[in-house]
């Protein structure tokens, strides 16, 4: 029996940029607020301690979120935790191909979490980098699976597409 298995995490330089700047600006504004003692304002000094408190929450959030993926004679587990406790399980009989391919995130997906396409590539939950695990169903809708595992993924469904008659996409892999 052969298992793949992957965590990843949200830990983007520029992501942290982002949310540093996010809460920076809401600290600043809370600070310029209780300077003025403008309690006579609209807004008041509760919204911004609410807006630092959810930012904080947001910050703190989006670095747990994991990507766990596992690969064995069952089939593909795969979702993003704590959101999905309980991982999303496809058979082995559910798959029409499967194959490890390169793929553009911002232009195919528009991103990076949990994505969806209106076009022909389907889901994709991705987390980093531009390398996933394509599945093809046997319905035709198609999931992708981020991996930063590319060789690991690829000697695990070469010996599944052996084992379990499980086919792949000869153009990849």
């Amino acid at each position: 029996m052969r298992v793949f298995s992957e965590n990843q995490r949200f830990k983007q330089w520029w992501l942290l940029l982002i949310m540093i700047a996010s809460l920076g600006f809401v600290i600043f504004n809370f600070v310029k607020e209780y300077e003025q003692l403008d309690f006579t304002s609209n807004t008041s000094i509760m919204e911004y301690v609410l807006g630092g408190i959810f930012s904080l929450l947001a910050f703190g959030l989006i670095f747990i979120f994991k990507l766990k993926t596992e690969i064995n004679e069952q089939g593909i587990f795969y979702g993003f935790w704590p959101i999905q406790l309980k991982l999303k399980h496809v058979t082995w009989n559910e798959i029409e191909t499967i194959y490890v391919r390169e793929y553009s995130p911002i232009s195919e997906y528009g991103g990076w979490g949990y994505r969806f396409s209106f076009g022909k590539h389907g889901k994709a939950y991705n987390v980093s980098g531009s390398t996933g695990i394509q599945l093809v169903f046997k319905d035709g809708k198609k999931t992708l699976i981020g991996t930063n595992k590319k060789e690991e993924a690829i000697a695990v469904l070469k010996y599944y597409e052996k084992n379990l008659n499980v086919t792949r996409d000869e153009n990849n892999y």
